[in-house]
């Protein structure tokens, strides 16, 4: 199983998270690119904290709203989309190669990772700008989306992400922010969340259900309060219960 975290998040002076601490937690790292957090400098440091410490380095794109961090969803017609991904791709792509690392899959940041689980229109996009930078690099995403969908079809590798540190709708989809529970912050809940995913595949949603998911990779989100100590309890749960962690890229 995979442990990955939204790392490289800060700007100039304003700092997003331990990146140092959770760098030495997890197998994958997304790396934000610049356009919703980030920064060259910042880029650059993660790149080289990945490259010294084995850990696979992922293009963590998003909307162009450093301001709102991401989490606004943005009409946006093909061809802006589409420019914008490369553009965030290939920036954290050259940052990667000049520290020996290398850009090893994609996966899309906040709104934008939701709304390509409906958005037919914009995950065409983002997928024939990966495409179109990389026609093997692989995908990570919610199961059931528009994005693994049309990746798939276009012939990337698809990955399956589930998160341990959101609260799950009945129909698989992430419980919207702006809704009272959608972030997790009891750590043995968390851990609990964790393990079952990686050993049963499955996740209980807010109203009880049971929703099934097949996880090449758990995320945790390096932003929120107490990440590194929910990090390290889940990495500590996970290979209590025989789970060997491994990048999946």
């Amino acid at each position: 199983m995979d442990l990955n975290a939204d790392l490289g998040e800060s700007f100039g002076s304003w700092s997003m998270g331990d990146d140092a601490a959770m760098f030495q937690l997890v197998t994958s790292a997304n790396v934000a690119c610049g356009f919703h957090a980030g920064d060259p400098v910042t880029m650059l440091d993660s790149c080289r904290a990945a490259y010294e410490l084995d850990v696979t380095v992922g293009a963590h794109v998003g909307y162009r709203d450093l301001a709102g961090f991401g989490r606004r969803s943005l009409d946006m017609s093909f061809d802006e989309l589409f420019g914008d991904v490369l553009y965030q791709l290939g920036a954290l792509d050259g940052v990667a190669h000049a520290v020996g690392a290398s850009v090893d899959y994609v996966k899309p940041h906040g709104a934008l990772y939701n709304r390509l689980v409906h958005d037919a229109e914009q995950a065409s996009a983002v997928v024939a700008a990966v495409n179109s930078y990389d026609p093997g690099l692989p995908i990570l995403g919610l199961p059931g989306s528009e994005l693994l969908k049309q990746a798939k079809e276009a012939g990337h590798p698809v990955f399956i992400e589930a998160f341990v540190d959101r609260a799950y709708q009945a129909d698989g989809t992430l419980v919207p922010r702006s809704q009272e529970g959608a972030v997790l912050h009891d750590v043995d809940a968390i851990v609990e969340r964790a393990v079952r995913l990686a050993t049963k595949g499955e996740v209980v949603a807010l109203d009880g259900s049971l929703v099934q998911v097949q996880p090449d990779s758990l995320c945790i989100h390096g932003d929120t309060p107490g990440a590194v100590g929910m990090a390290a309890a889940v990495r500590a749960g996970l290979e209590a219960a025989g789970v060997e962690l491994e990048a999946f890229a």
